[in-house]
């Protein structure tokens, strides 16, 4: 289940109706997906074979379809990150920039842990969404963002995308924002 730290006050949000009720507010989808489904073995696998992707993609096939249909997108993959992927500080450091993007950036989480840092109303600043297997959220265009690992550094998700060719980081720079 997500949880959320709000980083100007570190107030911490776990109860599942308050973190829906926040994000909702801040714009940002969330949902929940039954993480009992996945097959034992690929519980904590990181390092996952064409065949192992495909059945992740099986496995949740009509919720995929489900959202897909409600928020038109088009096309779907799966990213694994973990210690043994190649060059994973040089990615990570990619991915640990404020950005925006031109169509929502979406993840199914489906096995390890992983944080979106997101800008919120002006009001509430940036705040941090913790995630774990079944969470699933997504952030609209041009919200202001970025996704990093937690401590165990391991993350398998769902991605799902409007536009064929996936979606472009454009970077966004905020003298408020503080890691």
């Amino acid at each position: 289940m997500a949880e959320i730290r709000i980083r100007n006050t570190n107030e911490r949000i776990s109860n599942e109706g308050e973190v829906l009720s926040f994000l909702t507010k801040q714009n940002v989808l969330y949902e929940h997906w039954d993480a009992s489904k996945l097959p034992a073995h690929l519980n904590d696998k990181f390092t996952l074979s064409d065949d192992d992707k495909g059945e992740i993609l099986s496995t949740y096939d009509s919720e995929i379809r489900d959202l897909a249909d409600r928020r038109g997108y088009k096309v779907w993959d799966i990213v694994a990150l973990s210690e043994a992927t190649p060059n994973l500080p040089e990615i990570l450091k990619k991915f640990e920039q404020v950005h925006t993007h031109t169509e929502d950036e979406v993840r199914a989480i489906t096995a390890g842990r992983g944080i979106f840092i997101i800008k919120g109303d002006d009001e509430t600043g940036y705040f941090d969404v913790e995630l774990s297997a079944g969470d699933v959220i997504s952030v609209p265009e041009g919200q202001p963002h970025f996704f990093t690992l937690m401590d165990n550094k391991a993350i398998v998700a769902v991605r799902l995308f409007i536009e064929p060719a996936g979606w472009v980081a454009d970077p966004f720079e905020d003298p408020a924002f503080v890691k």
